[in-house]
């Protein structure tokens, strides 16, 4: 207890010490404050810039995968003027082409994609089986356009599944997950993934080693 002599308030030897300890209990907490709040800050911004790479990757993804759905119906509609009777490949490739018109989110826009990559594969499969639509001018030039559309498709679907991993990896390290879950960033799982038919090794059957077996000799006919 301070002692009160007269006017003045004097205080006791462990009541300085007590004071002292909680100012600089004070001060570290304040400063572990600062330290962990910029951090936090700093973390978050880079976290929101990574977020938004990933976003305008998509765009540019998006871009092309609109560019190949406009060349879809022409390219249909030449192969049709050969092949009318394959309408189920039609019917195939018009369901999957208004699923990916109609995605509203990346995960499900992917998903689509796959779909119509495996119609449009059977589409030009089809091509091979008629040599008139093969030589058609309007065919090839198509052809040659969703050719170059799938090439920067590639591209720009290796360059978001890099981006979407850097910032996946970013949110996952210490303490980055900690502020992650703060600030309510979450892992981005809308990957483009190699179909199934790309993942499995060709299967190559080689004829069977020709039989070794001696014949045995014909009976001789008995003779009468």
């Amino acid at each position: 207890m301070p002692a009160q002599t007269g006017d003045r308030l004097e205080i006791s030897p462990r009541g300085v010490r007590g004071m002292k300890t909680l100012l600089v209990v004070v001060v570290v907490l304040a400063l572990l404050a600062l330290v962990v709040g910029g951090s936090y800050v700093g973390r978050r911004n880079q976290m929101v810039v990574k977020s938004q790479a990933v976003e305008a990757q998509w765009h540019n993804v998006d871009v092309v995968l609109q560019r190949r759905a406009d060349l879809i119906p022409n390219l249909v509609e030449t192969v049709k003027g050969y092949a009318a009777q394959e309408q189920k490949v039609f019917g195939d490739i018009a369901a999957a082409r208004a699923a990916l018109l109609g995605a509203q989110t990346p995960a499900a826009r992917i998903a689509a994609n796959g779909a119509l990559d495996g119609a449009l594969g059977r589409l030009l499969a089809i091509a091979e089986n008629y040599p008139q639509l093969r030589s058609n001018e309007n065919f090839l030039r198509l052809q040659d356009e969703l050719a170059g559309t799938e090439n920067r498709i590639s591209v720009e679907r290796r360059r978001y599944n890099e981006t979407v991993q850097d910032y996946n990896t970013y949110i996952g390290l210490f303490p980055n997950n900690i502020y992650a879950s703060w600030a309510g960033f979450k892992p981005n799982t809308a990957y483009f993934t190699a179909a199934e038919s790309s993942r499995e090794a060709p299967k190559v059957q080689f004829p069977g080693p020709a039989s070794t077996t001696p014949t045995a000799p014909a009976p001789v006919p008995a003779t009468k």
